[in-house]
């Protein structure tokens, strides 16, 4: 039976423009009502290779933060939906490959040329959404591209057998990475700002966890950089502690920064090392990785994180369920809650 698609739909929408120069690291966004507001707004029409889907849930990620108040890598624009990332069902196509998609349940990103999962109808490129298997929950789709693939993408760049550093390591993301590197052999370093996150990471797979604002911060880094040798340092911080790590790190290390969490700048504390050491510093943002990859490289990652989600071995932490209607007056106060994401549920 054809799917009705309603003309307009409810959608969290943004209030401003482009870009801001008073943007906060995510960590610290809490006035989401400055930036977003409830609406009802027309239900986007997909465009060539294009799906419209009918969202079920969807996440927000700190990239969302940073987007909404104007400081991430695309513009705003007024009046559209928010959301980069969310599960649904496709209730329209236009295009070969999309069409072959009508009636699934997918995972999605939003392409630059979609329109927001914060609403009850998203549209995106086709090759951004994903089939999802029988066998994984709606609480893992929501969640399987931002941050599984981020994971997968960048534990690739470790070499094989290989250690590797990794900052914020108590978010969802380093949770990830602790298990997939596990699994392949390699050893992560994870830097905390609280003891508590450090048995569960060790259980997940960390083959060290230290604890960044303890007094013998200085002295555990060291010994675990003489004995681990690392030589990739993933980096969604990007301040003093940083830098201090990237500096210690031995001769043809590479600083991939993927995040900027503080206020503080970070820097470069020895430029020497750049020329004589052969260090490097280096950006990664998925949507980069998804246009530039090949088509083995991305199908192996989706089926990848598909099956460490179907077998068990990823989940996805969720610290609140907040409905469609309720998220600007009710995420301040869910963002204050510790480890795990909030999301979005649209009836």
């Amino acid at each position: 039976m054809a799917t009705t698609i309603p003309k307009t739909m409810r959608a969290v929408v943004l209030k401003e423009d482009g870009y801001s120069p008073d943007a906060l690291p995510a960590s610290q966004v809490r006035a989401v009502d400055r930036y977003l507001e409830l609406a009802e707004v027309a239900v986007p029409e997909p465009g060539p290779d294009q799906v419209l889907i009918k969202v079920t849930a969807a996440m927000v990620n700190p990239s969302d933060l940073a987007f909404i108040q104007g400081g991430y890598g695309q513009p705003r624009v007024k009046g559209a939906p928010a959301g980069f990332e969310g599960v649904g069902e496709v209730v329209a196509t236009k295009g070969l490959y999309a069409k072959t998609m009508k009636g699934n349940r997918v995972s999605f990103a939003v392409s630059l040329n979609g329109s927001g999962a914060w609403a009850e109808y998203a549209v995106t490129d086709a090759m951004s959404a994903i089939s999802l298997r029988k066998d994984v929950r709606d609480e893992d789709g929501a969640a399987l591209i931002v941050n599984p693939l981020t994971a997968a993408a960048m534990v690739e760049m470790v070499p094989k057998a290989g250690a590797f550093v990794v900052s914020g390591a108590a978010s969802q993301l380093g949770k990830l990475m602790a298990g997939l590197a596990s699994d392949n052999g390699k050893r992560m370093i994870a830097l905390v700002r609280r003891d508590g996150p450090a048995e569960a990471l060790k259980a997940l797979g960390a083959s060290h966890v230290l604890n960044e604002t303890s007094e013998s911060f200085a002295a555990d880094l060291k010994a675990v950089l003489k004995a681990e040798k690392p030589t990739v340092f993933l980096d969604c911080i990007a301040g003093s502690v940083s830098s201090r790590v990237f500096a210690a790190m031995g001769k043809d290390s590479t600083w991939v920064i993927y995040g900027k969490m503080t206020p503080e700048p970070p820097e470069i504390l020895e430029p020497g090392q750049l020329i004589f050491m052969r260090k490097k510093i280096e950006g990664f943002w998925l949507v980069s990785w998804m246009k530039n990859s090949s088509l083995m490289e991305k199908m192996s990652a989706i089926k990848q994180v598909q099956a460490r989600f179907a077998e068990g071995k990823w989940k996805t932490d969720i610290k609140a369920r907040v409905k469609l209607e309720d998220l600007v007056a009710e995420l301040p106060k869910e963002l204050d809650k510790t480890d795990g994401k909030v999301m979005i549920t649209i009836s």
